[in-house]
């Protein structure tokens, strides 16, 4: 991470890194008591091969994803970008959501009209099975951060044919299911009737999905441990996913 970033006419200092894996790297910055985030997309090599046009790429969907959320309470102020692969947004000071976290009985309500207020923009969060992009903010409020795999499918040009509607439907169905996952973990006193048979009803994508994510997620753990190993000096943040 860079010690400093220039941005929409300010310096930021850096304070921390958050988070360094394959595709990005995240940390917390400062200038005149202001704290914002930085995310830099990959810009180094893999094995020879270029690897710079895979974080341009993301960083270009991501900002998108949050100019277009911006308005909406839960999703962080978008600041500007930075370099050729890198954005800044405001920092929410909180946490990220426990796997033991104590929230308010308005928490998941929160949660899930947020979801509802994405969803009317054609988005779909895709990633909200992850507890650490939940965050839970000072006052017990839920934000949602990493857009880098998130969908936007408005219904216009070859997006507004059937097939792509169905699918974007298929995705907000498992954000939905997701929020109710870790409603059911938290809260289960909340949970109403018919958001047990919802988290009953089992959806076959859920399956397919863990079918799939979960030997790439191991396949990627292996493959940063190997590489971590022959670094030759440690990279801060480099473990915290």
């Amino acid at each position: 991470m860079p010690p400093y970033v220039d941005c929409s006419g300010r310096r930021y200092r850096q304070v921390l890194t958050f988070k360094h894996d394959f595709f990005a790297a995240t940390g917390l910055y400062e200038d005149a008591g202001e704290q914002v985030v930085l995310k830099v997309g990959r810009t180094t090599d893999l094995f020879g091969f270029p690897m710079a046009w895979i974080g341009a790429f993301l960083r270009r969907r991501e900002v998108r994803l949050y100019k277009l959320a911006e308005r909406l309470p839960g999703v962080p102020r978008y600041v500007g970008t930075s370099g050729p692969t890198g954005f800044v947004h405001e920092f929410v000071p909180g946490h990220a959501l426990g796997r033991k976290e104590a929230v308010s009985d308005a928490f998941f309500d929160q949660l899930a009209t947020l979801l509802r207020e994405l969803h009317a923009l054609h988005i779909a969060y895709v990633d909200l099975n992850k507890r650490q992009n939940v965050l839970v903010d000072d006052r017990g409020r839920p934000f949602l951060i990493d857009f880098q795999i998130s969908l936007h499918l408005p219904p216009h040009g070859w997006r507004r044919h059937a097939p792509v509607r169905w699918l974007l439907e298929r995705f907000q169905q498992a954000d939905r299911y997701h929020c109710l996952k870790h409603k059911r973990r938290l809260r289960p006193d909340l949970l109403t009737p018919d958001e047990q048979r919802q988290i009953a009803r089992l959806s076959i994508w859920i399956r397919l999905h863990r079918a799939w994510a979960r030997p790439m997620t191991h396949l990627r753990r292996a493959i940063l441990r190997r590489l971590h190993r022959h670094e030759r000096v440690p990279v801060a943040g480099s473990s915290a996913k």
